[in-house]
């Protein structure tokens, strides 16, 4: 009866491991200081920027999270998914993938309250485009890797409409880095004289709140375009 009750045990034990232990991609991105934003099943750890919309566009599909437009008269089912949690000094990572014509973004540094009815007029902004068919292609400083309405990328690593893109802002004590596809397309330091400079001659020298806050959430765009989010996480610097 005794080994009985070992070898039950034993077993019990080795069920319950095989669903508690990280899969070793997990292990290995947690070793590395990575934490992951996205469990790939639900949108826990994320919310509607200031609750302006009910949010049911944004949905979980496949480990994906995809923002679909969704037509309701006088009701507003999308607004920017936008982290619970505020963070400063990281490294932030992303997959994103765009409709055709589509247009969405990656806003950071966002600070929301009261007095800030928009993310972007605190955050600022990776762009993500589809550069063939979408008109703000057209436009200088507006095109996918973008800092938006600031620095074009230094060169042009998007690829084609329907597939992933990687996505990576290094946001580190004022210098900031961002990275499409492996390439490190733009580098400033948020602040200086140049930065307040550029800001000055950009659509935001209305906006007092932008670009100052270290501190502060990340918040995925609806721009009223399909786009696709994947493998989301962050380590903090």
């Amino acid at each position: 009866m005794r080994t009985l009750t070992t070898i039950a045990c034993l077993f019990l034990m080795f069920f319950a491991t095989s669903f508690t232990t990280p899969t070793p991609k997990a292990k290995q991105q947690a070793k590395k200081g990575w934490t992951k934003l996205f469990d790939g099943k639900t949108l826990k750890g994320w919310h509607i920027y200031r609750g302006e919309a009910t949010g049911e566009s944004w949905q979980v599909e496949d480990g994906v999270i995809v923002f679909t437009p969704i037509n309701k008269p006088g009701v507003k089912t999308g607004g920017d998914l936008t982290t619970d949690l505020e963070y400063e000094n990281y490294h932030f990572s992303v997959e994103w993938k765009i409709s055709e014509g589509g247009n969405s973004g990656i806003i950071f540094g966002v600070k929301e309250d009261s007095s800030y009815k928009k993310s972007y007029l605190t955050g600022m902004e990776m762009q993500v485009l589809d550069n063939d068919k979408h008109a703000d292609a057209k436009i200088i400083k507006h095109r996918a890797g973008d800092l938006y309405d600031l620095i074009s990328c230094s060169k042009e690593t998007v690829k084609a409409v329907g597939e992933w893109n990687k996505a990576e802002i290094i946001y580190n004590k004022g210098e900031l880095k961002l990275f499409l596809n492996g390439e490190n397309v733009v580098t400033t330091i948020v602040g200086d004289d140049n930065w307040n400079k550029m800001v000055a001659g950009s659509k935001f020298k209305t906006s007092p709140g932008f670009g100052k806050f270290a501190k502060g959430r990340i918040s995925l765009q609806d721009h009223g375009n399909k786009v696709w989010f994947r493998d989301v996480k962050i380590k903090q610097l």
